[in-house]
């Protein structure tokens, strides 16, 4: 029995404009122009004879029509994508993208992406450092680097390395710090965005008795370590995101051990995507990277 479907691309770009509820966004998306998606709109409202957008003078939203067949059109998409991506033995493509926040992706993947590289350079690699939340396969992003806990349902998630955490300052200051007593005269410095901070420090390490909120905040860890590396306070290091200011000498970790905080460094997927050759060598890669202690000296 042959199946009664619309012009394919029309639902594509269909699924795109939902979710957008913007003709130009979805354009822009796709690689199209707002005519070409605003044409192939009509064409599928003419195929099913039903209007399927409610077009205001700078509005756009769905009939009920459309947000009954959107979400049974983005469930249709997800499983075409998911089926194709899991084709055995399907051929390598040679791209690999690659979603991480901006810090990971500056403090340890940049570094040490010319390894994999050299290892595989018939893999061309994409590094995505949007602020997101990536949706497997849809946002064409093959794994994700996260920090976290591993609560990601209905993905592949993969524990990479522990993050550690120790203080961290320029040399100059870290002659003066011997004891958490002596940073009692010293700027402290924060990251806003993380709860792994000072005081998360404190309670791994059984430090009492010092005032660790006082000190200027940064909306980074990047930042935050560069501060340090500057001479202007003290900073929570958290490896491996510190190993290479650590390995060039910028920063000096102080209080040492490093203690183990209670987030982790992921490899994250969907499923489907695991059997491409590119997933598997960068997984590979990344474990053995890790595991092997290139998060650098404490």
């Amino acid at each position: 029995m042959a199946y009664r479907l619309p012009p394919l691309n029309t639902l594509r770009q269909f699924e795109a404009a939902g979710r957008h509820l913007s003709f130009k966004q979805a354009a822009d998306e796709l690689g199209l122009t707002p005519s070409a998606v605003s044409h192939a709109i009509h064409t599928l409202e003419d195929w099913l004879g039903v209007a399927l957008f409610a077009r205001g003078h700078r509005s756009l939203s769905l009939t009920p029509a459309g947000a009954a067949y959107l979400t049974q059109v983005r469930t249709a998409l997800e499983v075409l994508a998911r089926a194709t991506e899991a084709v055995p033995g399907r051929r390598a493509t040679g791209r690999l993208s690659v979603s991480v926040a901006p810090t990971f992706g500056l403090c340890w993947l940049i570094p040490n992406l010319p390894r994999f590289q050299a290892r595989h350079p018939e893999i061309e690699v994409t590094v995505d450092t949007a602020q997101r939340q990536v949706e497997f396969p849809r946002d064409g992003i093959d794994v994700a680097l996260r920090r976290g806990d591993g609560d990601w349902p209905d993905l592949y998630a993969t524990r990479l390395v522990t993050e550690d955490l120790v203080p961290v300052c320029a040399p100059a200051m870290a002659a003066g710090i011997h004891s958490p007593a002596d940073l009692a005269g010293r700027p402290l410095l924060h990251v806003v965005s993380t709860s792994e901070d000072w005081a998360a420090w404190a309670d791994l390490a059984g430090v009492e008795g010092l005032d660790l909120q006082r000190g200027s905040r940064f909306d980074t860890i990047h930042m935050a370590q560069a501060a340090a590396a500057q001479g202007l306070g003290v900073a929570i290091g958290r490896l491996p995101l510190v190993a290479g200011d650590l390995s060039a000498g910028r920063l000096v970790a102080v209080l040492g051990p490093p203690v183990q905080s209670r987030v982790s460094y992921w490899l994250v997927a969907g499923r489907e995507l695991l059997a491409r050759p590119e997933v598997a060598a960068f997984r590979a890669w990344i474990k053995a990277e890790l595991k092997e202690g290139l998060h650098g000296p404490a």
